[in-house]
């Protein structure tokens, strides 16, 4: 399976911005569908972001359209995300997943599409 490990969470005011970054391990990341899921205490797990190997594709859920952006270095095996105008509701740990290898018809936003994830990484935005 392919490793995942998230850096970049930490404690920010509302109206920073962060940036996460998801390292993946083996030699098979530029053939992945990538995305970030986030939970907050008590609540499910979301959709946050998710990004294609095919070069252009990406989405966001409504809560973080025109606030994140999503953009992976297939040199470095890296995902990362960009958070700006941070809001407290965006506190949540965030995690890092990937999908199945050149997939065409990725759901993105539905968790069962991803068969690695990272640890987290816990993203605090204070009011």
């Amino acid at each position: 399976q392919v490793q995942l490990v998230e850096s970049g969470g930490g404690l920010v005011q509302a109206g920073g911005s962060l940036r996460l970054s998801c390292v993946a391990s083996g030699r098979t990341f530029a053939g992945l569908p990538m995305a970030w899921f986030r939970q907050a205490p008590g609540k499910e797990r979301d959709f946050v972001s998710g990004i294609s190997w095919r070069p252009g594709y990406t989405y966001y859920a409504d809560s973080v359209k025109g606030r994140f952006s999503i953009s992976r270095d297939n040199a470095k095996n890296t995902a990362y995300l960009q958070m700006n105008s941070l809001k407290p509701k965006d506190t949540a740990i965030y995690y890092c997943a990937a999908g199945r290898i050149f997939s065409t018809s990725t759901r993105y936003a539905a968790s069962s599409e991803y068969d690695s994830w990272g640890q987290g990484t816990q993203v605090t935005v204070s009011s």
